[in-house]
């Protein structure tokens, strides 16, 4: 069944830190450090909450590479989490890792992990994830001049060359909605699949949509949404989980932050604040 065309309005000017920090912080949970939370066992530093992200993180997702600065969507998601789970602002402390790093099986030297971490069978085998912060689609970027630009449908995608992300969904995108004769395109960050298409050694990448909508719009010259990638098989959306090491004993309780500020309406309104807008990206068949 075809899905609807999804809407967003373009980027709006960004709020002050200030501001948004305020709103963080008015959620159900306390601003002023718990003593359940400090107590409980399994933080990674008793009394702090610590959030690890990419190094670089990028825009809109945390800007200007500074997520203690709360600005951002997932910074702003994760002082939201933080004061669901009774942390103040100053207890929470970032941490760097790289997108295959975080995960890997193993010991993690953080409590949560905010890298666009898409939700799969495969990752829940190596690491845990709590229910979804955000849901989004897989979309084709191109410019004007590339023979992408003139697609509007999957077989008109066939015979080009399409990269992304090795390792991300929007990879695994290209191969199962594309199936691409050449091959999915691999690699290392979005910041070099878009290099490539700027040179021409693609003719299109594929990333989700806030950042579809921010490459196209903002850092490509004459870019160009070509359109949705339809779900991959056995996913409704591209639902983005925080990761936490397997079998985290705080697992349940993030899960449970994260819940609380899906029903209160905080997720929405801080995606509105950062990612949302007018816009739009035709569903290709």
């Amino acid at each position: 069944m075809s899905r609807p065309i999804l809407r967003i309005a373009a980027f709006a000017p960004l709020a002050a830190a200030a501001l948004l920090l305020g709103a963080c912080s008015s959620g159900t949970g306390s601003a002023a450090p718990s003593e359940s939370a400090a107590a409980d066992e399994g933080w990674v530093t008793d009394g702090k909450f610590t959030v690890a992200t990419g190094e670089p993180a990028y825009y809109p997702w945390v800007i200007d590479d500074a997520p203690e600065s709360g600005e951002g969507f997932e910074s702003a998601v994760a002082y939201a989490v933080a004061a669901e789970l009774g942390f103040a602002e100053e207890d929470v402390v970032w941490v760097r890792t790289t997108f295959d790093e975080a995960i890997a099986p193993g010991p993690k030297d953080f409590d949560v992990n905010l890298q666009q971490f898409s939700i799969t069978d495969e990752r829940k085998e190596s690491v845990d994830f709590s229910s979804p912060y955000y849901e989004t689609t897989q979309v084709v970027i191109t410019t004007g001049s590339s023979p992408a630009a003139d697609a509007t449908s999957l077989a008109d995608l066939k015979d080009l060359l399409i990269g992304a992300q090795v390792g991300t969904t929007s990879f695994t995108a290209i191969e199962q909605a594309i199936a691409p004769t050449q091959g999915a395109q691999a690699f290392n960050s979005n910041d070099d699949a878009k290099l490539a298409l700027e040179n021409g050694q693609v003719d299109a990448i594929v990333t989700d949509l806030p950042t579809a909508f921010y490459i196209s719009g903002v850092e490509l010259t004459d870019g160009k949404l070509v359109g949705q990638l339809p779900a991959i098989e056995g996913q409704d959306a591209d639902a983005f989980g925080l990761v936490l090491a397997k079998d985290s004993p705080l697992t349940d309780q993030v899960t449970a932050a994260v819940d609380a500020l899906r029903e209160d309406g905080t997720l929405d309104d801080l995606a509105t604040e950062w990612l949302g807008g007018e816009g739009q990206a035709p569903l290709l068949q």
